[in-house]
């Protein structure tokens, strides 16, 4: 009769540290026995297995971030955005509505002064090959590139000119029919309105696109709001003469030249153009199978 199996730890073996050499431990200073190293302080890696020296383990807490300069921050966009909030507050509210935070949200709306930009060169992709080409051809009909452009913007993959307006025909027919450009396409003209931009308040922005290259970028052109005039595009590209019409009809920028500048989404009648920021949100109640319901500047709101 075979006898029963001895628990584990507990055979004929003599425990750990009963020998004359098991369980001291290595003097500082003193190599530790490879075969007897266990755990986190046994070598480990190839280096260990070839005996080089392991490294020491690093230091607790974040690892290390390579010094690359004082403003390798400055692009980051949280620090964009401290920047643009530390700028003047130059408008609260809009569309009518101020202080109060009603349904509609512009009440509390807080507006920051941007400074005005301009991309340094070079700004990449083929944005560079298309002011290059522009400031020739402009150049060859004797006008200089600073007299047409005023500043340009390449930012999230978007090349803008912004032109003087009386050089938008020129500079717009210099798009379309040189052959280094070629933008051949006017696919809209947008409106835009900065009230506290003084002597800016107006924008009309024209996006256009070249079929030959697959290119695409705007031209930009600005007026006060106390002389509205902007030179139509009709002439250069003809599908801007709905597109001019609608920017007038919601914004009030004049097109010189248009063949007929009339209104396309309001009715004739109106008065205003309601895309504008200092236009009244709301103001005519709305009747709806018997139900009265008011304008966004009187509609309850909840603290």
């Amino acid at each position: 009769m075979s006898e029963p199996e001895a628990p584990r730890g507990e055979g004929p073996e003599a425990p750990r540290g009963e020998g004359p050499d098991e369980g001291r431990r290595a003097a500082p200073g003193e190599p530790a026995d490879a075969d007897e190293t266990q755990g986190s302080e046994a070598p480990q890696g190839p280096r260990a297995a070839s005996g080089e020296q392991a490294e020491p383990p690093a230091a607790d807490g974040p690892p290390a971030v390579p010094d690359s300069g004082g403003d390798a921050d400055g692009s980051l966009p949280a620090r964009a955005g401290q920047a643009r909030l530390a700028a003047p507050v130059i408008r609260e509210g809009m569309f009518g509505v101020h202080g109060t935070p009603d349904t509609s949200g512009y009440g509390r709306l807080r507006v920051h002064r941007v400074p005005l930009i301009d991309s340094p060169r070079p700004y990449g992709s083929y944005f560079d090959v298309i002011a290059d080409a522009l400031g020739d051809a402009l150049a060859a009909a004797g006008t200089g590139f600073s007299d047409a452009i005023e500043h340009v913007i390449a930012d999230r993959g978007e090349l803008t000119f912004h032109v003087r307006r009386e050089r938008l025909p020129e500079v717009a027919a210099t798009l379309r029919d040189d052959p280094a450009l070629r933008f051949e396409f006017c696919s809209g003209v947008s409106g835009v309105h900065y009230p506290h931009d003084e002597g800016r308040e107006l924008h009309a922005v024209y996006h256009l696109l070249s079929i030959t290259h697959n290119r695409r970028m705007r031209l930009e052109v600005s007026a006060p709001d106390a002389d509205p005039h902007v030179p139509s595009l009709v002439g250069v590209y003809p599908t801007c003469n709905w597109h001019e019409r609608e920017t007038w009809d919601f914004f009030g920028i004049i097109f010189d030249g248009h063949p007929a500048l009339t209104r396309i989404e309001m009715p004739d009648d109106w008065k205003g153009h309601p895309g504008r920021k200092d236009y009244p949100l709301g103001g005519i109640p709305v009747q709806y199978r018997g139900a009265k319901i008011p304008p966004p500047n009187e509609r309850r709101y909840y603290a």
